[in-house]
């Protein structure tokens, strides 16, 4: 009944944050551009598609990891060894997620070296 609960608390705690920082970064991209205007648009919807699935898979494996822990909880029934697997992949997931889209500013120009000694 504590580890329901724990999990419950994992779910709420790292995977649901990671969710709405990643749909709010969907479209982010870096600075980088090549020299055709085709190849941007390709690199963009890749990445859009790869930060997609990744929300997708994020988003299926919380639901069905809090569904389970909270009807376990309810019925005081033993969850299934699957959903503890499916914790650990949602906990994965949430920080490969936070990893990449976790950056809130630039970073600070880097300012030009001299040789010359002021």
């Amino acid at each position: 009944m504590v580890v329901e609960a724990v999990m419950v608390a994992g779910v709420l705690l790292l995977p649901v944050p990671a969710l709405v920082l990643g749909v709010r970064r969907v479209r982010d991209r870096s600075g980088r551009s090549s020299l055709s205007e085709r190849v941007d648009r390709v690199e963009l919807a890749l990445l859009v598609l790869g930060r997609l699935l990744g929300l997708l898979l994020l988003l299926a494996l919380s639901g069905v990891t809090l569904v389970a822990c909270i009807g376990g909880l309810l019925r005081h029934r033993t969850l299934p060894s699957l959903v503890y697997v499916f914790f650990a992949a949602d906990m994965l997931v949430a920080a490969l997620l936070l990893l990449i889209s976790g950056r809130r500013g630039r970073r600070p120009a880097r300012r030009s070296a001299s040789p010359a000694r002021r």
